[in-house]
């Protein structure tokens, strides 16, 4: 049984530029207006000019909070009252129970077996309540809607929910805000809630702008179902980039058809020495998730028959930095 919300099956078409603003506005008060960060190293390695919009600074260490926040604070007292439900394996879990807890909501959690001990512990330190299950979409679902059946718990989809993409959009407005002009802005993609509102917002700021999803090579659901026309399965996604597993939803993949330039897939090695370049020449601390949106860059892949990227200005959103200290992948 899918755990989208109903409301929301009307339109894939996405929110509107006007409702991300309205977004924006109901969580300014909640959420940092993260810094972006530039790095003349860099810029040598990736021959063009690199802006990072730093959601590894944001409050729970992830953009997640944006658009759980705008979801959480957009529903009725009625509906807060019977609590919140989500799956995920870490930095949306830690988004919402942080979220209800500001709204005053009881939150459970579906978080698969294999979720990282540094996101279960974010997630309990801000009063989730986590159910585990097997790591798959299926088992994840399963354990929502029983939940959601048992405690009459609103579901928070973790990506495919116009609600939460408006919130999601709202670091591209103001990285757009900040650093008008960008030629490209890339950023990872999984369920696509990020990807999606991000070309929403660019795009309606920046018209022209290339909007470049970025995706682990051994989870390249996004970039295969674009190929295809049509929504294509993950097969047991295994890579370093955790927050990268799920798949697209029917809402993100409409929006991605019709508004992301393309879809750039990154190795395990390419994301490992992105990650670890971005740690060394920025003293920033970002998680794997986030190295795959630098990748591209760092290693000149954005380059195509009609989108040269030498010297280009490059937008980068660093998505989170919720790692695991004691099990990093350097050596």
């Amino acid at each position: 049984m899918s755990v989208v919300p109903n409301a929301d099956r009307a339109s894939l078409a996405g929110p509107s530029l006007e409702a991300i603003r309205e977004a924006h506005a109901r969580i300014a008060p909640h959420i940092h207006r993260t810094p972006v960060m530039t790095s003349q190293s860099l810029d040598a390695v990736a021959s063009a000019q690199l802006y990072f919009k730093c959601e590894n600074l944001q409050k729970t260490g992830s953009f997640k909070i944006r658009g759980a926040t705008n979801t959480i604070f957009s529903l009725g007292e009625e509906e807060v009252s019977r609590g919140v439900v989500t799956h995920s394996s870490g930095n949306h879990a830690a988004a919402v129970a942080l979220a209800a807890r500001w709204r005053g909501v009881r939150a459970w959690i579906v978080m698969p077996s294999n979720s990282s001990l540094a996101k279960r512990r974010a997630v309990e330190a801000y009063g989730g309540e986590i159910s585990y299950c097997e790591p798959t979409l299926s088992a994840r679902e399963a354990t929502a809607v029983e939940i959601m059946r048992r405690t009459g718990a609103v579901i928070i989809h973790p990506y495919d929910d116009d609600r939460i993409i408006a919130g999601q959009a709202t670091a591209a407005v103001e990285f757009l805000e900040e650093v008008p002009g960008l030629d490209f802005l890339l950023a990872p993609v999984s369920g696509g809630g990020l990807l999606s509102g991000t070309a929403i917002a660019a795009q309606g700021l920046e018209p022209g702008i290339h909007v470049v999803g970025c995706e682990p090579k051994n989870a390249d659901d996004a970039y295969r179902s674009l190929a295809a026309g049509r929504l294509v399965p993950a097969n047991h996604p295994d890579t370093i980039a955790d927050g990268l597993r799920a798949q697209l939803g029917e809402r993100t993949f409409a929006i991605l058809r019709e508004r992301v330039d393309r879809i750039v897939v990154l190795t395990e090695e390419e994301i490992v020495a992105a990650m670890r370049l971005v740690w060394e020449r920025m003293k920033l601390v970002i998680e794997p998730s986030s190295a795959v949106a630098v990748a591209p860059a760092l290693g000149r892949k954005l380059a195509g028959p009609e989108r040269a990227a030498e010297g280009k200005r490059i937008g980068i959103i660093l998505s989170g930095g919720n790692v695991d200290l004691v099990s990093l992948p350097f050596r």
